[in-house]
Formats: structure tokens, sequence, C-alpha cells
């Protein structure tokens, strides 16, 4: 049953991050969709394939990525590529978070140059969060947590010791200057962590918080 209410889920974000793009399009040439990884979002990757878009005039980019190859297993856009990208969607634009450079410290300023001719604002911006409260790569133990937090740079280099890979993030404003915001979320651990994030409001104890001043579309199922 959980299985089948993570798949209406998916559907009905996708639905709803369709109809973003559709209206943005209807009165500007190109939109933006910023996307998370993981496991969450390959249903509604998929269902979001579905939808009849222009996709040649959807630009695609990332919350946030690991510093690893594209091809590698961990890569979001790897998984992007394989769930996402297919069929008509095939044409839009993606731009990855990562480079050549050894380290998201070196890669950081190609990335923020890379994002700059994007169709900012974001029409959308579909968040995960993890059991530790954090969003895109915005961790709770990262000490570049205070400057993703306020930086109006649009990315950041993160390293964080419960992380086994460096990691590169769009800063807490460029994901804020979205015009819509939704939360993809399943499990009751995360509902947990979403109820405890709203009964506070120390954005270092759980990131998340970061977005729950703004209006947030939270999409969850069991």
């Amino acid at each position: 049953m959980s299985e089948l209410c993570r798949e209406r889920l998916a559907t009905q974000l996708a639905e709803s991050v369709a109809e973003a793009l559709r209206q943005d399009l209807s009165r500007q040439e190109r939109a933006l969709l910023v996307v998370s990884g993981g496991s969450t979002p390959v249903p509604f990757f998929r269902a979001l394939v579905a939808c009849e878009l222009p996709w040649s005039r959807v630009e695609v980019t990332l919350a946030d990525e690991r510093w690893v190859p594209e091809e590698h297993a961990d890569s979001n856009a790897r998984l992007v590529r394989e769930h996402l990208l297919q069929g008509g969607a095939a044409e839009a634009t993606f731009v990855a978070l990562t480079t050549g450079a050894a380290t998201p410290e070196q890669g950081v300023d190609e990335v923020a140059e890379r994002l700059a001719p994007l169709a900012w604002p974001a029409s959308a911006v579909v968040l995960g969060m993890g059991n530790d409260g954090h969003t895109a790569s915005l961790f709770p133990d990262s000490q570049e947590l205070s400057l993703a937090l306020s930086t109006a740079e649009p990315a950041v280099a993160v390293r964080a010791p419960s992380q086994p890979q460096p990691r590169i993030t769009l800063s807490a404003d460029r994901l804020h200057r979205a015009r819509r915001h939704f939360l993809h979320i399943t499990g009751g651990d995360k509902r947990d962590v979403l109820a405890r994030a709203l009964a506070g409001d120390d954005l270092r104890e759980l990131p998340i918080r970061a977005f729950l001043s703004c209006p947030l579309a939270t999409y969850w199922a069991p």
C-alpha cells in the first residue's frame, strides 16, 4: 500500500511541477527546474517525463551534488540523466554541478559561471530531506553551513563529517529565490523530523527550517 501511495504522490507532484513550468513558459522563453537526488525522487522523475511540456525550453539543474564523476553510482547527475532526461524530456537543457577540478573548492567558481545564464529565479525547486534534517547539502555538522545559509553566492563547496564525499550545494539564498518550493519526503521517520522542525527555529540543528518560512508545498507519503 505504501508503494502505491508513493507512486500516486510522485504523480501528483509531477503534475504540480509541470503546471508551474507551463505557467512560467506562457510568459517567458525558458523556465528552470531545480531537483534533488537520492532514491525518493525517482518515481517523481519518471512521472514528470510523462507530462506534456515543451522540454526544449526547460532547464534543469540540481540543488546539490556529491563531488564525484558523473558516471559514479552516487552521482545525482547520473540519476537525473537515467530517470528524468528520457523521451521528450531528453530535449531539456541539463546543467550539472561538477567540473573536472579535483575538489569542489577548486570547481565552485566554474559551477557558478555555468549557473549564471540559467532562467533564474527558478520556476520550481523540489527539495528532499534527510533524517538529520538536512536539505540540499545543508548538513547540521558542516562547517560551511553558516556560509551556505547566509551567502549571496549561488553555490558553496561543502564538507561534512557525516558524509563520505565532499559536496557542492546551491546556497539557501539561491534556493529561496525560486517562485515555488516543494518538499518531497516519504516514511514515518521523515514525517517526525519535519514535525520537529516545525516546532523549533534553530537552523543549525535542522537546516530544513531555513525553508519553512517561505511557502513550501509538502508532499509526503508513508
